[in-house]
């Protein structure tokens, strides 16, 4: 199964309130459990820096991944980036 990491940089306009996010969050999960079955969520992060968040995800269907991070640029008003990440031994062994 393939690892992805999305990179995503909320709105200004996303939440009025910094406790809205615990809600927006509900709602773009919910929404990708939904729509995207075969899209494993692993982990989230909260970032400082050029990125507010980083989810790592597993996922066999780039279709399904693709709808994800539009769930994510949709519901959740950000811009996100997609990295596809491979195991550093993997990576190695393949050079």
């Amino acid at each position: 199964m393939a690892t992805y990491a999305i990179l995503s940089r909320f709105s200004p306009q996303a939440v009025t309130d910094p406790k809205d996010f615990k809600k927006l969050a509900e709602t773009v999960s919910a929404e990708i459990k939904r729509q995207c079955p075969q899209v494993t969520w692993r982990q989230s992060f909260a970032t400082l820096g050029r990125y507010d968040a980083l989810d790592l995800v597993e996922s066999e269907d780039l279709k399904q991944l693709e709808r994800a991070a539009m769930i994510i640029r949709g519901y959740g008003h950000a811009a996100t980036e997609t990295l596809v990440c491979t195991p550093w031994n993997e990576f190695i062994a393949g050079l």
